[in-house]
């Protein structure tokens, strides 16, 4: 049992899932949030069906499951629909990746949460001993977006605008790296990080 919980968050394209795979490779159980939201809103899951409650049955895909395009179209054109959207799937991905990382392996596990400042941060999670932020300059984090998605530069800065600030993520960490270099740069800095952990963890423990 893994009571020793990390957040792990970032912009978009600033590197965090090459994060997650360096936790990975040294034994690290890592719950990701998206991959707990996609099972929220899952085909027959109750998730889903307050999503068509509060949206409508257009929402759905003939396949009966949540057409996600179109869902990702409409709460970015209207923040009010974002909000009860949030409202759904967020409390519902706090409880797994809780359950998750508690029931992991290991001196600690890691809960990557990548609008872990938006959902609410701290408050939202306060079973968090650390929150670690993959930090990159936005110029950066623009140039690796457009080129990544193959999206115009419009579309792109409208991403990262819909995102919290640099600053505001700056401002949970406990954390930062800083991945402003090359890929091989990674390792050592979440080696560095893992005795960090595992130290604190044997501490609390």
């Amino acid at each position: 049992m893994s009571e020793y919980i990390i957040g792990l968050t970032g912009g978009v394209a600033s590197g965090k899932s090459a994060v997650e795979a360096c936790f990975h490779t040294l034994g690290v159980m890592v719950a990701d949030a998206d991959a707990a939201a996609r099972a929220a809103l899952a085909a027959g899951s109750e998730g889903l069906a307050e999503v068509v409650a509060t949206f409508g049955p257009t929402v759905l895909g003939p396949d009966g499951h949540l057409d996600r395009a179109a869902m990702r179209r409409r709460v970015f054109a209207d923040p009010a629909a974002r909000q009860q959207l949030e409202a759904i799937v967020h409390p519902r991905v706090r409880a797994a990746l809780a359950e998750a990382c508690r029931g992991a392996p290991g001196p600690y596990a890691v809960a990557s949460i990548p609008l872990l400042a938006e959902g609410g941060g701290r408050a939202a999670y306060p079973w968090l001993a650390r929150v670690l932020v993959v930090d990159v300059p936005e110029t950066t984090q623009l140039a690796r977006l457009l080129r990544r998605d193959g999206i115009d530069e419009a579309l792109a800065k409208a991403m990262i605008a819909a995102q919290a600030t640099r600053q505001q993520r700056l401002t949970i960490a406990d954390d930062v790296i800083v991945n402003d270099g090359p890929l091989e740069a990674l390792p050592g800095q979440v080696t560095a990080l893992d005795r960090l952990y595992r130290g604190l963890a044997a501490a609390r423990s």
